[in-house]
């Protein structure tokens, strides 16, 4: 059974920071192309990260480029997304997925979704 599992959310002031962390069990994680997904209220969900199979292709959204970084544990089976620089409209429910596949940007490339986990940026 595939489960992604995230955690680290929670309520941050502006400027402070985060550390999500997903982890992964049922699938062999190397072959994963791993995403990071992100939903706010009344609104679609939106790309953030990706991070390839090798662990040294990342891709960002602008919206995040410079402030998060996303990377791989492969000891256990966990990616990472590292949020700086937080800002209130950050604010959203977190979501990592998986591609054994090619995927980007594209949610529907996706295979397996986490759950989510809140994250919250006040002003």
């Amino acid at each position: 059974q595939v489960q992604l599992v995230e955690s680290g959310g929670g309520l941050v002031q502006a400027g402070g920071s985060l550390r999500l962390s997903c982890a992964a069990s049922g699938i062999i994680f190397s072959n994963y192309i791993m995403g990071w997904f992100r939903q706010a209220p009344g609104k679609e969900r939106e790309f953030v990260a990706r991070i390839l199979w090798s662990g040294d292709g990342t891709y960002y959204a602008d919206s995040v480029k410079g402030r998060f970084t996303v990377s791989r544990d492969y000891a256990k089976n966990t990616v990472i997304l590292q949020m700086n620089s937080l800002e209130p409209e950050d604010t959203a429910v977190y979501y990592c997925a998986g591609s054994v596949s090619g995927a980007d940007i594209d949610p529907h490339q996706y295979d397996y979704w986490g759950q989510g986990t809140q994250v919250t940026v006040s002003s």
